[in-house]
């Protein structure tokens, strides 16, 4: 089988010119050093691709050798999907974007992250709907869902797709819109990468001049009235105003209280819309300013510093409460190293607005999003990798009594098909029979987990 499988990796590697990369070479570090230093094996080699049909190369020889195969995008992934022990297909280089001759739609190939569509839109005065960071990929962000500053005027990232272009588990190139394989489009919006590989996507862009935004630093021991401030005034906000909340690590390892709204409406409106949250409590730092969409996103970069190990978990919750905030702050208090979080992203408005059935993803109703992240430096000690690790799931334990069923796709891991079930509601059979039928020998199975074993899906 060693033998077999190294004529299939020569044989790929002169199908893509040279550009298949394995172990000790520059080109595989780069492909590998995604944004969570990856714990687990690493992969076999990297096929490097630049069109669908390399593509098609690529998971014609992980199927041949009976190898694992995964998809790096934009390499935002904390949960290790984008890398397999296998073959990776590598889509960085395939990163354009064209806009349409309309100026209503903006084509993204497989590998582009948001800062390579906002070079395009923003100066124009366009937007593409994003995640809240300028790092992540466009292709994966979609396919999970697509939490962000503008939900609540224009709904997920995934609600913005108008059509993908995919290559299948056997091969062929399609591409699913509302017009032609609507199965598969209904199952991708949500459902994750499990049905092949995405090498472009065509997204709606919206007419954004500029955002009103920025974050705000608010002392520790002002926690409560910080966030119970903001969650009220929030409430009655129009859908143009999103808010994302967080308790994270100070410069000198105290925490703080973070709010970073974005105003997408009348730019006129946007500075009386925001002055109240200069009222919540004493400002340590920050400010909230008039910029271009893509400069607003750039706030989150310095904090993303790859290379980390990684630790997160995920919940919703139907809304921030008293409840929901006292948790908050108590698993605050116990944070074990300043590389701990508590981020909350909103869903509402708009997002809530479309129909559960009309997409996988299976919660359409107003709810908020709770990530609970750790991180530190690849060099600690195992113990303080265990430490990490017990404060995510207290954290998450805390919220159990509170959470919604399920949690978003995106931040689940493979070891997660029961939560994976529950996220997805009324869709889950659904969705299940599009595996079938579209990955019936589970090829993808790299992707966001779905709620039932491999081994049984010849079986049911």
């Amino acid at each position: 089988m060693t033998d077999m499988i190294e004529r299939t990796l020569l044989r790929l590697g002169t199908q893509l010119s040279g550009r298949l990369s394995r172990p000790g070479e520059d080109r595989y570090a780069a492909a590998t050093a995604i944004w969570a230093k990856p714990a687990g094996p690493m992969p076999r080699a990297v096929a490097h691709c630049l069109t669908p049909e390399e593509v098609q190369s690529a998971i014609r020889a992980a199927r041949d050798c009976q190898l694992p195969l995964s998809v790096r995008g934009g390499g935002h992934d904390w949960a290790g999907r984008a890398l397999c022990e296998g073959i990776v297909i590598d889509l960085s280089a395939m990163n354009g974007v064209g806009l349409g001759f309309d100026h209503r739609t903006v084509q993204i190939s497989g590998g582009a992250r948001a800062s390579d569509v906002l070079a395009v839109t923003d100066p124009l005065g366009l937007a593409a709907v994003t995640g809240s960071c300028s790092s992540v990929g466009m292709t994966g962000l979609p396919l999970g869902g697509g939490y962000g500053p503008l939900i609540g005027r224009f709904g997920l990232a995934l609600d913005n797709l108008l059509a993908a272009e995919i290559v299948l588990a056997d091969g062929r190139i399609v591409t699913a819109a509302s017009d032609s394989e609507t199965e598969l489009f209904w199952a991708l919006r949500g459902g994750g990468g499990n049905f092949g590989v995405v090498t472009a996507m065509r997204h709606r862009v919206h007419d954004l001049r500029s955002v009103r935004s920025g974050m705000l630093l608010f002392p520790f021991n002002e926690a409560r009235a910080v966030l119970e401030g903001a969650v009220d005034f929030a409430a009655s906000a129009p859908d143009e105003l999103t808010v994302q909340l967080g308790l994270v690590g100070g410069p000198d390892g105290t925490p703080l209280v973070m709010i970073a709204p974005t105003w997408c409406g009348l730019p006129e409106q946007g500075e009386a819309r925001l002055a109240p949250f200069f009222r919540l409590g004493t400002l340590v730092a920050g400010a909230l300013d008039a910029m271009a969409y893509g400069a607003s996103l750039a706030v989150f970069d310095p904090f993303l510093v790859t290379g980390q190990r990684v630790v997160m978990e995920t919940c919703w919750l139907p809304a921030l409460d008293s409840l929901s905030i006292d948790a908050f702050i108590r698993a605050m208090a116990t944070a074990v190293s300043p590389g701990c979080a508590i981020l909350t992203h909103e869903f509402r408005g708009a997002a809530s607005r479309v129909p559960a059935e009309a997409t996988a993803f299976g919660v359409r109703r107003d709810h908020v999003l709770v990530e609970i992240l750790a991180s530190f430096a690849d060099r600690s000690e195992p113990r303080d990798e265990h430490w990490h690790q017990r404060w995510v799931q207290a954290t998450l334990r805390a919220f159990d009594a509170m959470a919604l069923p399920g949690g978003y796709p995106n931040l689940l891991t493979s070891g997660d098909p029961e939560r994976a079930a529950k996220s997805y509601g009324r869709n889950v059979d659904r969705l299940i029979r599009a595996k079938r039928q579209y990955d019936p020998d589970n090829i993808f199975r790299s992707a966001i987990p779905l709620p039932v074993s491999p081994h049984t899906w010849a079986a049911e």
